[in-house]
């Protein structure tokens, strides 16, 4: 162990370190003394926005966290649990590795899905999909290009490996995320309830063991480098860029699944963000004890690295694991048959301490509640401010010119980015691995049977980041409602959601606004349809020197099917069958993809979105499911009704099929089909169903009426577009391979 004297610790080092001022005054009170460069490192990570959530933990608080089936509070465990019955719980969560996958985009990426995924299975599940949400600039960049072809190796490389299938999620492309890309990654996983561990440490004497990989410099200072903006002194952070190894991450799931399966341990946490720091603050304070660390004992990978590097390394592949007493060759016994490293490398005490030696050298002695998110760590209201923005875009319905020929807007929406097939991504996950895909990417949401149950879980992420910048109380709304009625389009009872918060700097005063709107509309939404919070994660600081990301509030919604025979998918399934709209014909236009691809405006206003009305349609569409009544479900979203229309035709999975559509209104027609008001659900049926389909709509309240009929190779909408869908199919999904080729559109439309 390195024995060179630690540098004088001053308050020009803490600001180096990202505390403040009266952060760094804060710490002299709590120790009563100058802090060790040891102690120095582990306040700054721990304080860190990252680890603390200190700009954003009040109004985080402010949201529901509270539900029948929650079987752990929001942010009391690695992961948000929910109880489905059976004795089974579903463990879920989103988190975000947006810094390093700007820097590293493949590495980034990987580690990414390797830390979501032992945030499920440090709690007794066994992880059974990822889902990924991301964000780029303009696919016209070069750059743009070379980190979605990164990111998406990475999620492939790592799932694949790993063997968790990858089933679903979303891309957008916008220019405010061309600096800063967000790459968040949801994880879900199954367990027995009975099974369920937690990341708690107590027990006076009980042994403290690192087990897995080796430790080494790889990711040091990685949680305070995610809590600043990215420049381009970045590109020389890439230390703080972790490697990597999912077939150990396979070899640590199995090895740690054995040990809480035969009870050995009292808790046990995954060495993410602030690695060997974090756990043992995080476990000692939720254990109300303490825990003394002898760093000799850590087994690592590289010479004379110091305390400060091996309490900050954030090397992947590692656990925590605070053992029952007589139980440590146990586990170090099933470590060994796994292939993995496991050392004693301390003990728990009852004095509330944090002791960190080195050999004979004590080189951290703190109060572990001083640390936390929740206990001691810092924690602030920002100030805010309506950006000047908001009103502008706001005050009136975009004025536009109609189109002459919809063919060759269809053309171009169904093509545009953010619409077309994202086969060319998916394709590179296994999402049939295990077995238990029934419905895969390219749906409303992912489905997987539960085995050894006759039960599904339905999984969707959600969010429009161009709606919550135009208007983020009412896009975040937008998102959960969107969430929610992805899932219930698959015959899904939606129950509780993970959220991935990604923001800007929160010490500007219109971020923080942004912030607070978003909280305020997530809140409003997640009450009213009783999908409790039941943690995520918060991103700041994801800006370039150009501007900031979008505010992107992703929602991760779980839902529950409880008999899979009532499984639905998005596609038209018979020639013959009637095509209803469920819900009000909207021409808002605000915030749409029309507006943006087609005229090159963003403005809104947004569509109205009424949650009585909303939760009205989605309790009829789940329970038409349950009813038999209906085929086929599809949510109207990106691109509205028109686009909704096509991809009900040309995403069945032999060959495309047609229609033919009649919407009686007297309205403008490009505003009624490419507008992209919320509430609106394309279904199907037999012709023997639809009187009793329409009766039920009315008895719910919920607007519906025909539109058309599944049927012919054309796509046929009101006389004013009729186009092959085989037409349609191929330039849906030749758009982004083609757009990856560097290769644009030439079409013009004026």
């Amino acid at each position: 162990m390195e024995s060179t004297p630690e540098p004088t610790v001053n308050l020009k080092l803490a600001k180096e370190h990202g505390l403040s001022t009266s952060e760094y005054k804060r710490i002299l009170n709590i120790l009563g003394r100058t802090p060790t460069y040891t102690e120095l490192g582990i306040f700054s990570v721990m304080w860190s926005e990252h680890c603390s959530y200190k700009n954003s933990i009040k109004l985080l608080k402010t949201l529901p966290r509270t539900g029948p089936h929650l079987l752990v509070s929001a942010g009391e465990e690695n992961a948000g649990a929910i109880d489905i019955g059976d004795g089974l719980a579903i463990v879920f969560k989103i988190e975000s590795h947006n810094h390093p996958s700007a820097i590293e985009p493949y590495q980034g990426a990987a580690t990414g899905v390797g830390g979501i995924l032992r945030d499920i299975f440090t709690m007794g599940a066994r992880p059974i999909a990822v889902l990924d949400s991301l964000r780029f600039g303009s696919l016209k960049e070069g750059r743009t290009r070379y980190l979605l072809d990164g990111v998406v190796r990475g999620i492939a490389g790592y799932g694949n490996c790993f063997g968790v299938p990858t089933v679903g999620g979303e891309v957008y492309f916008e220019d405010s995320y061309t600096g800063n890309p967000l790459i968040n990654v949801m994880a879900v996983g199954i367990a027995k309830v009975e099974k369920m561990a937690s990341a708690i440490a107590k027990r006076k004497g009980s042994p403290v063991l690192v087990v897995g990989s080796s430790t080494g410099r790889d990711g040091i200072h990685g949680a305070t480098f995610a809590s600043e903006e990215l420049s381009e002194a970045s590109q020389l952070r890439r230390p703080a860029v972790q490697i990597g190894d999912p077939f150990t991450e396979k070899l640590l799931l199995e090895a740690t699944l054995e040990i809480i399966g035969e009870e050995l341990i009292i808790g046990i946490q995954d060495m993410g963000a602030a690695g060997i720091t974090c756990c043992s603050s995080e476990m000692s304070s939720h254990g109300k004890s303490g825990m003394v660390l002898r760093l000799s004992e850590v087994p690592v990978r590289e010479e004379k690295m110091t305390p400060y590097e091996i309490m900050l390394s954030e090397s992947q592949e590692r656990m925590l694991v605070v053992a029952k007493k007589g139980k440590v060759k146990r586990i170090q016994a099933i470590f060994d048959k796994w292939g993995l490293k496991s050392a004693v490398i301390g003990e728990i005490i009852d004095e509330p301490r944090l002791i960190v030696d080195n050999s004979e050298n004590r080189c951290a002695e703190i109060p572990p509640e001083t640390l936390v998110l929740g206990g001691g760590a810092p924690v602030y209201t920002r100030s805010k401010r309506k950006p000047t923005y908001i009103e502008e875009i706001n005050k009136s319905e975009p004025r536009i010119t109609e189109p002459n020929d919809y063919n060759e807007i269809l053309l171009r929406l169904i093509s545009s980015p953010n619409i077309c097939s994202k086969r060319w991504i998916y394709e590179q996950y296994d999402y049939q691995v295990r077995t238990n895909t029934v419905i895969g990417p390219g749906g409303d949401a992912a489905v997987l049977r539960i085995r050894k149950t006759n039960k599904a879980l339905s999984v969707s992420t959600d969010c429009n980041g161009r709606y919550c910048y135009i208007n983020p109380y009412m896009g975040t709304k937008m998102a959960v409602a969107e969430a929610a009625r992805n899932v219930v389009c698959t015959g899904a009872k939606p129950v509780a959601i993970t959220n991935c918060l990604n923001f800007g700097n929160p010490y500007d005063k219109e971020i923080y606004w942004y912030f607070s709107e978003c909280i305020r509309g997530m809140r409003e939404a997640c009450s009213y349809f009783e999908t409790p919070v039941t943690g995520g994660n918060v991103s700041f600081y994801n800006e370039s020197k150009q501007r900031a990301v979008y505010p992107t509030p992703v929602i991760g919604m779980l839902g529950v099917i409880e008999d899979v025979s009532h499984i639905t998918t998005s596609y038209f399934k018979d020639k013959g069958d009637l095509i209803f709209l469920a819900g009000d014909i909207s021409d808002r236009i605000g915030g749409s993809e029309y507006l943006k691809t087609i005229h090159n405006r963003i403005a809104g206003p947004l569509p109205d979105l009424d949650l009585e009305l909303e939760r009205r349609l989605q309790r009829f569409i789940l329970e038409s499911i349950k009813a038999k009544m209906i085929k086929s479900a599809h949510d109207v979203s990106e691109g509205g009704l028109s686009t909704a229309i096509a991809e009900c035709c040309i995403n069945r999975p032999d060959k495309p099929t047609g229609c033919k559509i009649d919407i009686v209104d007297k309205r403008r027609l490009d505003r009624i089909l490419f507008s992209e008001a919320p509430s609106r659900v394309i279904i199907s049926c037999k012709p023997d169903n639809a009187e009793r389909l329409e009766r039920y709509a009315f008895k719910e309240n919920v607007p519906i009426q025909l539109i058309g009929v599944v049927g012919g190779n054309e796509i046929s909408i009101n006389e004013k577009i009729s186009i092959s869908a085989k037409k349609l199919k191929i330039a849906y999904e030749q758009a982004l391979p083609n757009l990856m080729k560097g290769k644009q559109s030439k079409r013009r439309i004026f």
